[in-house]
């Protein structure tokens, strides 16, 4: 499973045309499962997310993870949008190969599974829609962008 996790001031996902999605400060999280992973590697995946340092404290360096953020009581946001193109095989020529990437029902009972966890693990979490045609519009802080894979 992997993810491509973005440090944000603010992004949101529309789904024809109505705003699915949105956060304030936190992170966009754009989320793959490929084929053979498991809920377990989801698990991992999202604790190291959730604890991932890259966030300013007051002296300006990476000392924040997005639960440590606090604006009126909340912690910085989620949003989690699923993306199977991150599996993409770009070796055998121009077109990218997706063969990597999980079933669609492996697909969707993971980005569901991650969601839900995520939902009893923090307190900001929001959603695109699985295998929708999403635009995502995000203003990256930083800008701060870290692939993360669990094998």
């Amino acid at each position: 499973m992997q993810a491509l996790i973005q440090r944000v001031r603010r992004a949101s996902v529309t789904v024809d045309g109505a705003i699915v999605g949105q956060i304030g400060v936190g992170l966009l999280v754009l989320l793959c499962a490929e084929q053979g992973d498991t809920s377990a590697q989801a698990d991992k995946l999202l604790v190291k997310i959730l604890k991932l340092r890259i966030f300013g404290d007051d002296q300006g360096k990476m000392n924040r993870c997005v639960q440590d953020l606090d604006g009126a009581g909340a912690r910085g946001g989620l949003l989690v949008v699923s993306q199977f193109t991150l599996a993409a095989d770009t070796s055998g020529g121009n077109r990218p190969s997706f063969k990597n990437a999980a079933a669609p029902e492996l697909g969707r009972a993971l980005y569901d599974y991650f969601v839900q966890q995520a939902r009893i693990l923090h307190s900001d979490v929001e959603t695109g829609i699985f295998a929708a045609d999403m635009q995502v519009e995000l203003v990256n802080d930083g800008p701060v962008t870290i692939p993360m894979r669990m094998a």
